[in-house]
C-alpha cells in the first residue's frame, strides 16, 4: 500500500504550507497551523510505517490501517488547513486551490502505481473543502468523484494485476534455465565448473567444493587438475584431461577420481572450449556428475556375479565356469573330475523356528567347516539356499571320495552355537564323476543331483554315488509325488488304527492312527515310501491336518475312555498354526482334548529354542496328551525331559526286537526307560511286540502299555469299531519266540555233503538260517557246507525237511551291513562256486 519513499510527502506538505502562508496576507490561525503541523508529522512517519508494513506478511486490515494513518489522515489535515483559511480567514480561493493542486502533483508522483492509495488521498484532501463549503452541489460533485474513483481504481487494479502476472510469467521464463541449474546444483545431481585460458578455475559449484572439504572461493584461481587424484588407478583420466585441455577440444563423461574429501569418490566430467566474438580462446566450461555409487555398484555386481554374498564362497555361476573349464580342457586326462552336491538336513526347521537371521548365521558356519574339510582337494561353492557344491579336479578313487564325503558329513553334523542356542543339523551328499558318469556339464550335475536324492531317500546323513538305476528311481519318485497330490485332493488316503493295550488288564485303552494309501495301480503303498516325499515337498502339512481331523471324527464315535494317538511330523510341529488346527479338529468332532494324544519324535528338540517350549505350552494349554515317540533312536538327550510336558514315552520296536536273544542288552535298556518314565510320572508303551516271549519281557520290565502284532495289526475304522463293540479284552496271539528277520529271495547256490555237490535254491535267508529248495527228504541233522557266493561259504545243519524243502541253521550267524543286508552275497556262477568250495576243502568247520 505504501512506497518506501512516502516520507518525502512531509517536505512537500511543509513547502506548500510555507508558500501558502507567505503569499496569504492574513494572519494564520492556531487551528490551521496545527493542521499543517499534523499533516507534516504524520507524513514524516511514513518511512517507518512503510518499513513496518514490509517487515513481515501483513493482513489486509493492517495494510489499510497503515495507509489511513500515513496517507488519508495527513491529506485530511492538510486539506482542512487550506479550506479553513479560505472560508474563515479570507484566503484567496485561487491560492488555496493552487496549493491543493501542487501537493496533489507530489502525491501522484510518490503514489504512482498505487491507485487505491492515490485516489484515497485525493478524496481525503478535497473532503474538508466540501464539508466547510456547505454546498449541496459540492457534496454531489464529491460523491460523483468518489464513485468515479471507485471504478477507475477497479479498472486500474485489474490492469496492474494483469501486468504483474505478465511480468511474473516473463520473469519465470527468463529465470527458468537459471532456476533449473540452481536446483540441479543444490540437489547435488551434478555440478558446474569454468576455467580461464590458463586452466585456472573461475567458477565452481559450491556443493562440490563442500564435498572436497573447502569452499568454492578457496578453489578459484587454482588449476582444475587440483580437483582430481592422479594416482595409478586414474592415469587414463589424467592423460585424457591433459590432452583435451592442451588441444582445446571438447570431451564428455571422462571418469576421474576426486582429490581430498572423505572416502573414495569418482566423478564423470564433461567440458567444451569457450571462445569470444573474435574467436579468441577464453577457457573451458563444463559439468560433472557423481560416479561413486555407480562404481560401487559395478564392483558389487562383479562380486555378486562370481561370489555368494552371504558366505563368500563361489556362487553357482562361478562353479559352473570352473566345471566348464575343466570339461573343455584340450587334453582328455585333464577333464577328469568329481562333483559333490550337498544338501543340509533339517535346515528348514532351523529357519522356521529361529528365524532367517539365525539360518544365515548357520550357513556361514557351514561354509567355514566345508572349506576346512575340503581344504586344497577342491573348490567349494554355494548354489543357493542350503545347497552347496564341491568340485574336485583330477581322478580320485571311490575310497578317497567316500572318505572325504564322510568327513564332510561328520564335520557338518557337529553341534553349532547360534545366538546362544545349540543347533544340530546334518548333511547328505551326492557324488558324480567325469568321465565315468557323464562328460557333459548338465548331465554331470543332474547325475550328482540324482545321487543326492538317493542319499536322502536312504535316510539322510549319508553319501551316495551315482548309478544308472537312479534315473528310474527319480522318475518313480516324481510320479509318486504327483499321485500323492492327487490322493490328497481326492481324499483317497485312509487311516488304520492299531490297538494300544494296557499291560496289567489286557484291555484296549486306545489306538494309534496310522496313515494308509491304496494306489489304484500299485496297491497299498508303504508310509515309509510316501511320507518322506510328503515331508520333502511340504505336503505333510496338508496330510497331517487331514489326519488330525479324520482321527478326531472317528474318535467321536468310540467310547469316551478310548484315546487315539496321531503322529505329528517335526515340520508340522514347527508350524505356528498347529494349535489352531488341533483346536478346530477337536471342536468339530466335539470330543474332550484329553482323548487325543500327539506322538512327537525327538527331532523337534534339535534347535533347543524357546519356540519349541512355547509350542509345548500351547499344546498343553489345549489339554491334549503328548507322547515322546521312538525314544532312544534319534538325538536322545535326557535334558529335555526335565521341562517337556510328556505324558508317555514310547519305546521303539528296535529295542523290543531281539530283546529275548541270549546276550542282548535290549532288556536292560527297556528296564531303564520304564524306570525313568515311572520316576517322571509318565506311561510307557512298548512298540512292535510280536511274540509271546517279547510280551513277557516288556511286562516283566514294567511297560504300562503294549502295541504290536501280538494283539492285532492296524485295523480299518470299521474293523476297529467292531472290535470295540465286541469287547475291550485283548487276546495275545503269536509265536512263542522271535526269530531273526528274514529276507525273501530266489538265489541259486551249491551245497556240499560227503564230497558230493548239489544244486539248490534259497527261498529266504536270515542271519541265522535259510529255507533251501531242491533236495528231497533230507534227514534232520544233516551237516552241509553251503556256497552262497564265491566268497561266502558257511556251514549249516538241516533242522526240518518236507518234500524238496528244508530249513538250514547256520553254525555261525552271518554278518549284516548297515542296511540289514547279508554281507558278501554276489551274482557268481555255479562253476566258480564249486571251485571255491574245492579250494577251501576242509577249511569250513
Amino acid at each position: 500500500m505504501l512506497p518506501l519513499n512516502w516520507g518525502m510527502m512531509a517536505p512537500g506538505y511543509l513547502g506548500v504550507a510555507i508558500l501558502i502562508l507567505a503569499l496569504n496576507a492574513a494572519v494564520p490561525s492556531t487551528v490551521a497551523m496545527s493542521a499543517y503541523a499534523g499533516s507534516v508529522l504524520l507524513s514524516a512517519a511514513g518511512w517507518q510505517i512503510a518499513k513496518w508494513e514490509r517487515a513481515s506478511v501483513r493482513g489486509r486490515n493492517q495494510a489499510i490501517a497503515a495507509a489511513v494513518l500515513s496517507v488519508v489522515i495527513p491529506a485530511v489535515l492538510f486539506g482542512f488547513a487550506i479550506a479553513y483559511g479560505v472560508f474563515n480567514l479570507r484566503m484567496d480561493p485561487l491560492l488555496g486551490a493552487g496549493g491543493v493542486i501542487a501537493i496533489s502533483a507530489i502525491s501522484a508522483v510518490l503514489l504512482s502505481g498505487r491507485a487505491v492509495a492515490l485516489f484515497g488521498w485525493k478524496i481525503a484532501v478535497w473532503t474538508p473543502f466540501v464539508l466547510l463549503s456547505g454546498s449541496p452541489t459540492a457534496y454531489a460533485v464529491l460523491a460523483a468523484f468518489a464513485v468515479l474513483c471507485y471504478f477507475v481504481v477497479r479498472y486500474q487494479m485489474r490492469l496492474d494485476r494483469e501486468r504483474a502476472e505478465r511480468n511474473l510469467a516473463d520473469a519465470r521464463v527468463h529465470n527458468r534455465a537459471i532456476d533449473i541449474l540452481q536446483d540441479y546444483e543444490s540437489t547435488k545431481q551434478g555440478w558446474f565448473w569454468e576455467t580461464d585460458r590458463r586452466g585456472l578455475l573461475t567458477y565452481l559449484s559450491e556443493p562440490i567444493a563442500n564435498l572436497l572439504g573447502t569452499e568454492a572461493k578457496e578453489l578459484l584461481g587454482r588449476p582444475i587438475l587440483d580437483l582430481f587424484e592422479m594416482g595409478n588407478d586414474n592415469r587414463e583420466g589424467e592423460r585424457s584431461i591433459n590432452f583435451h585441455l592442451n588441444a582445446r577440444s571438447g570431451f564428455q563423461e571422462l571418469a576421474v577420481r576426486a582429490a581430498g574429501g572423505e572416502g573414495e569418490r569418482w566423478w564423470s566430467i564433461s567440458g567444451r572450449p569457450v571462445f569470444d566474438s573474435f574467436q579468441n580462446f577464453c577457457g573451458f566450461r563444463g559439468s560433472g556428475t557423481d560416479l561413486t555409487e555407480k562404481k560401487r555398484s559395478e564392483e558389487h555386481a562383479s562380486r555378486l556375479a562370481h561370489f555368494d554374498s552371504l558366505t563368500g564362497l563361489a556362487n553357482r555361476f562361478q562353479m559352473s565356469q570352473t566345471l566348464e573349464r575343466i570339461l573343455a580342457s584340450p587334453q582328455e586326462g585333464n577333464r577328469e573330475c568329481s562333483v559333490f552336491l550337498l544338501d543340509l538336513d533339517r535346515f528348514k526347521h532351523v529357519n522356521d523356528t529361529l528365524g532367517h537371521p539365525a539360518g544365515d548365521a548357520l550357513l556361514k558356519q557351514v561354509a567355514q567347516r566345508l572349506e576346512v574339510s575340503v581344504g586344497d582337494m577342491g573348490r567349494v561353492g554355494r548354489l543357493g539356499g542350503d545347497e552347496f557344491q564341491v568340485v574336485l579336479h583330477g581322478r580320485n578313487s571311490t575310497e578317497v571320495l567316500g572318505q572325504l564325503a564322510g568327513d564332510v558329513i561328520r564335520s557338518l553334523s557337529q553341534p553349532y552355537s547360534i545366538e546362544g542356542q545349540r543347533v544340530v543339523i546334518g548333511a547328505s551328499v551326492g557324488i558324480a564323476r567325469c568321465p565315468d558318469d557323464a562328460t557333459d556339464l548338465d548331465l554331470l550335475i543332474r547325475n550328482a543331483d540324482l545321487a543326492l536324492y538317493a542319499a536322502k531317500d536312504g535316510g539322510r546323513g549319508r553319501f551316495h554315488f551315482y548309478a544308472k538305476d537312479l534315473h528310474s528311481a527319480a522318475k518313480e519318485r516324481s510320479e509318486m509325488e504327483q499321485d500323492l497330490r492327487d490322493a490328497i485332493d481326492q481324499e483317497t488316503l485312509d487311516l488304520h488304527y492299531q490297538p494300544v493295550v494296557e499291560a496289567a488288564s489286557e484291555t484296549i485303552s486306545g489306538f494309534e492312527a496310522l496313515i494308509r494309501w491304496f494306489h489304484p495301480e500299485h496297491g497299498w503303498v508303504s508310509p515309509e515310501k510316501f511320507v518322506p516325499i510328503a515331508e520333502d515337498t511340504g505336503l505333510i502339512q496338508e496330510v497331517g491336518a487331514w489326519a488330525l481331523r479324520r482321527a478326531c471324527r472317528d474318535l467321536a464315535t468310540w467310547p469316551e475312555h478310548i484315546r487315539c494317538a496321531v503322529n505329528v511330523s517335526p515340520i508340522q510341529f514347527s508350524n505356528k498354526e498347529l494349535p489352531k488346527i488341533i483346536s478346530s479338529a477337536l471342536e468339530e468332532a466335539g470330543i474332550a482334548p484329553s482323548r487325543l494324544e500327539l506322538e512327537i519324535t525327538e527331532s523337534v528338540f534339535l534347535s533347543d529354542d524357546a519356540g519349541t517350549d512355547a509350542m509345548f505350552a500351547e499344546l498343553k494349554k489345549i489339554g491334549v496328551r503328548l507322547a515322546l515317540d521312538d525314544f532312544g533312536t534319534g538325538y536322545s538327550s535326557l535334558g529335555y525331559l526335565k521341562s517337556a510336558p510328556f505324558d508317555k514315552i514310547k519305546i521303539d520296536q528296535s529295542f523290543v526286537r531281539g530283546a529275548t536273544q541270549p546276550g542282548s542288552r535290549n532288556g536292560a535298556i527297556i528296564a531303564s526307560i520304564t524306570s525313568l518314565a515311572l520316576a517322571l510320572g509318565m506311561d510307557t508303551t512298548a512298540e512292535g511286540v510280536e511274540t509271546l516271549d517279547e510280551l513277557d519281557l516288556v511286562r516283566l520290565h514294567g511297560c504300562s502299555h503294549i502295541q504290536g502284532y501280538i494283539y492285532d495289526k492296524p485295523l480299518s475304522f470299521t474293523d476297529a469299531t467292531k472290535k470295540l463293540a465286541a469287547g475291550l479284552t485283548a487276546i495275545a496271539r503269536g509265536p512263542k519266540s522271535s526269530r531273526a528277520a528274514r529276507q525273501t529271495m530266489l538265489r541259486k547256490i551249491v551245497l556240499e555233503y560227503g564230497g558230493q555237490y548239489y544244486n539248490g535254491t534259497v527261498r529266504n535267508i536270515s542271519a541265522t538260517g535259510a529255507l533251501v529248495e531242491g533236495l528231497w527228504n533230507v534227514p534232520v541233522g544233516t551237516l552241509f557246507r553251503l556256497a552262497l557266493s564265491e566268497t561266502l561259504i558257511v556251514t549249516g545243519t538241516s533242522r526240518w525237511s518236507k518234500k524238496d524243502r528244508m530249513g538250514i541253521e547256520f553254525a555261525q550267524p552271518l554278518k549284516l551291513d548297515d542296511k540289514g543286508a547279508i554281507e558278501g552275497l554276489s551274482n557268481d556262477s555255479q562253476f566258480s562256486v564249486k571251485r571255491s568250495i574245492r579250494k577251501t576243502e576242509g577249511a569250513v568247520a
